[in-house]
């Protein structure tokens, strides 16, 4: 029988775990922390924060968003930038690459599938 156990975590209060300098940074270093609320089968659920800075990326999977606190600007290769604050929600496609400018530290929940 599979656990159906509910996992719970405060998004906005939770206490996170040092995950090291963001590897994406393409200026001064970024320091990134979280703490994953479920992981199974290459899919992730959890409450990422970063520091303030440039970023570059290039989805490999696919990811929903949903900020809690902090700004960024989003510029797909090639598109029109896009602020996102607290209480958006995106979407980022596999396939999807370009830069993520954090304007302030961020803490976004996230879903990797």
């Amino acid at each position: 029988m599979t656990d159906v156990t509910p996992y719970l975590a405060s998004a906005a209060t939770a206490e996170l775990e040092d995950w090291g300098p963001l590897e994406e940074a393409t200026g001064e270093p970024m320091q990134t922390s979280g703490l994953y609320i479920w992981q199974g089968d290459g899919q992730e659920i959890g409450i990422w924060e970063c520091t303030a800075g440039p970023s570059y990326w290039k989805q490999e999977e696919h990811e929903f968003v949903h900020i809690v606190s902090g700004r960024m600007t989003v510029t797909p290769d090639g598109g029109s930038p896009l602020e996102i604050g607290p209480g958006d929600t995106a979407f980022f496609p596999n396939g999807w690459a370009g830069t993520w400018d954090i304007h302030e530290t961020i803490r976004k929940v996230f879903v990797i599938f």
